[in-house]
């Protein structure tokens, strides 16, 4: 890698050489599978392919909320898609997603399954498939489908930009992670501006779009993202975000969500792969993972 103040960009751009950083082994610039691999098929109606990211979270959330309310045709269960180990490009996962990112869903409880990426079209179709946590129409459905898109918009500048730069990248770039952390304070201010005059995102109700943006902001203000991001950025600054983080993260489906598909964390909140509930109990790290 060129240092920066060096760098010319050539004519033509060619991949010659690995880019650096934490996902280096894995980035590549063209699609499809590297390997032949099935996914794994278990017992119920929806099957989740996945990795407790905050990508990831957003799905295992709303299913744990939608099996609270009683929706019992939302059991499901939650494979480990790792990464690292390059899972999303075993040719299973790329007939779900083509994208070759987490999460994937496949729903097979009609008579012809049918395949769900991008965590928000995974929100939206099951928040319709079960008429919860999604206003059914006029302006309260309208603005919870605004926070929700915007948080699709908005991410990437926190995660593929400040989170990289700021955590990932093979040296620390000053005019990156300038650039990124103000765009990151930025969008942390829109959210306290809104929640300063509504409880929620899309207003009085808790939707999927508080679901959508609490895995990444509320991770944000939470101190759960990128090190030391959250003393970098000052996010105490955000008083509403933060009233708003503790209501969402104070919600037992919130945390049952959070743990399916962890990999890093305390042992005892990493349930890896989730066919029952039953395995809050019986089947976290701590309980099967031997003592070093």
């Amino acid at each position: 890698m060129t240092d920066s103040k060096d760098y010319v960009p050539p004519k033509v751009w060619t991949w010659d050489q690995p880019s650096g950083g934490a996902f280096a082994s894995i980035n590549r610039p063209i699609a499809g599978a590297t390997h032949d691999k099935e996914l794994p098929i278990g017992k119920h109606p929806l099957q989740l392919y996945s990795l407790g990211t905050p990508n990831g979270v957003k799905v295992t959330i709303l299913l744990e909320e939608l099996l609270a309310l009683g929706h019992k045709g939302a059991e499901y269960d939650a494979w480990l898609i790792n990464i690292r180990d390059g899972d999303q490009f075993g040719s299973g996962f790329v007939d779900v997603n083509p994208n070759s990112k987490i999460p994937a869903l496949f729903d097979r409880s009609g008579a012809q399954p049918v395949r769900v990426f991008e965590s928000g079209a995974i929100l939206l179709h099951l928040a319709e498939k079960f008429q919860a946590f999604l206003p059914k129409e006029g302006a309260a459905r309208t603005e919870a489908l605004n926070w929700l898109f915007w948080q699709m918009g908005s991410a990437p500048y926190l995660g593929g930009g400040f989170g990289h730069f700021y955590a990932y990248a093979p040296a620390k770039f000053e005019y990156a992670i300038d650039r990124f952390a103000m765009e990151t304070k930025r969008q942390l201010d829109v959210l306290e501006r809104r929640l300063a005059v509504s409880e929620y995102l899309g207003g009085d109700q808790y939707t999927i779009a508080d679901i959508a943006v609490f895995p990444w902001y509320g991770g944000l203000v939470k101190g759960w993202l990128y090190g030391t991001a959250a003393e970098f950025l000052s996010v105490q600054d955000y008083k509403h975000v933060q009233r708003w983080a503790e209501t969402v993260y104070a919600r037992p489906a919130v945390k049952r969500g959070r743990m399916v598909n962890r990999m890093q964390g305390e042992l005892s909140e990493q349930l890896r792969e989730r066919h029952d509930a039953s395995d809050f109990d019986t089947k976290t790290q701590d309980k099967i993972q031997p003592a070093s």
